[in-house]
């Protein structure tokens, strides 16, 4: 059976809406899979300024804001169709992450998928993380399920993007969390020197790590928490930003610091593992400072793999997880959330 799906993805690091056009098959072990197509659309300013400061708008922000975003999405991923001339069988989409607090059994990914389906008049599967969070799950990392079954040649799986996350099998079970803040701190910090983003990491390393300030981030009380854990905007804005701007630092030297700090917190998460191998995708891919540092600090073999699947494997794998979600399998690991159970998870307009 084949299935041909458009994976839509949105980050924290508000870089634009990912769209692939996906196509997956199944022998008798294994998943296969292709992307034919694909594409990155920024946000303008209007939607970058909604999307970050959506959280603490008014409840009828918040709604409206939903609904006006899928109606974007849906938009968006028309265009795409008729462009590319494309026959997807559906749409998988993650929508934008507005709050993540799975301890208070609350998360919210905007991007109504009934506005997404009616601009389109296709099948949509969305809100992929609200059924594990009701079972007492994280709600995320859902990537690892994908690393697991599409990509099983590598020890690690490392995602570097708003948040870097890992996931790796350790016996008979997956397991994975949020490593850090990564892409989310680094564009915010580049946005002060006026720049969208570092590229290369090329401000970062021309600073200088404080280490006064390294000791205070890698003391953080989440870094010693067991998994499962995750992290969310939230977190960034209570225990990060204020270290950083009290700090009193140039923005170069917060960004070699930050760099150091993310590297040091994923060379932790693989732990003592030699001749190992480390697929490394997401944005920071592309940040040779930090990549360079990660390789410095951490003793798997760094691989970096071609720019389709660098810019694109989170919306391939949120493709995918609609195609488990459709056959109604497995798509939502409890190894990896802490979840109650495994669970299919995914609401399908």
């Amino acid at each position: 059976m084949k299935y041909q799906v458009i994976g839509l993805m949105s980050g924290t690091s508000l870089d634009g809406l990912d769209l692939a056009f996906c196509e997956f098959s199944r022998d008798e072990n294994w998943w296969t899979y292709q992307i034919h197509c694909a594409e990155t659309i920024p946000y303008n300013d209007r939607w970058k300024g909604l999307l970050s400061t959506l959280e603490s708008g008014s409840a009828l922000d918040f709604v409206s804001t939903d609904i006006e975003y899928g109606h974007l999405l849906g938009r968006l991923t028309r265009s795409f169709i008729e462009r590319n001339n494309l026959i997807p069988d559906f749409i998988a989409s993650h929508g934008h992450t507005i709050f993540h607090q799975p301890g208070k059994k609350i998360t919210s990914q905007i991007g109504r998928g009934s506005a997404i389906a009616a601009e389109t008049g296709l099948r949509v599967v969305c809100d992929f993380r609200s059924h594990d969070v009701a079972l007492g799950g994280q709600g995320a990392p859902l990537v690892p399920i994908g690393d697991a079954l599409l990509f099983h040649e590598y020890d690690f799986c490392l995602n570097i993007g708003g948040f870097a996350n890992i996931s790796f099998q350790t016996g008979a079970k997956r397991v994975a969390w949020d490593v850090c803040p990564a892409n989310i701190v680094l564009n915010q910090l580049a946005m002060q020197a006026g720049h969208d983003y570092d590229p290369d990491g090329t401000m970062a390393a021309s600073g200088f790590v404080d280490k006064a300030l390294l000791e205070t981030l890698n003391t953080l009380p989440f870094y010693s928490l067991k998994f499962p854990k995750s992290l969310g905007r939230e977190w960034v804005v209570q225990y990060i930003l204020p270290v950083l701007q009290d700090s009193g630092l140039p923005t170069v030297d917060l960004l070699a610091t930050f760099c150091e700090h993310i590297a040091i917190q994923i060379a932790a998460s693989a732990g003592l593992k030699r001749d190992t191998k480390m697929l490394i995708t997401g944005g920071g891919a592309f940040n040779r400072h930090l990549i360079n540092r990660i390789r410095h600090h951490a003793l798997p073999e760094i691989i970096i793999p071609d720019a389709l699947t660098i810019n694109f494997k989170e919306a391939l794998i949120f493709a995918f997880l609609g195609v488990l979600r459709w056959r109604n399998e497995i798509n939502c690991l409890s190894s990896v959330t802490g979840a109650a159970k495994d669970s299919s998870g995914g609401a399908i307009y």
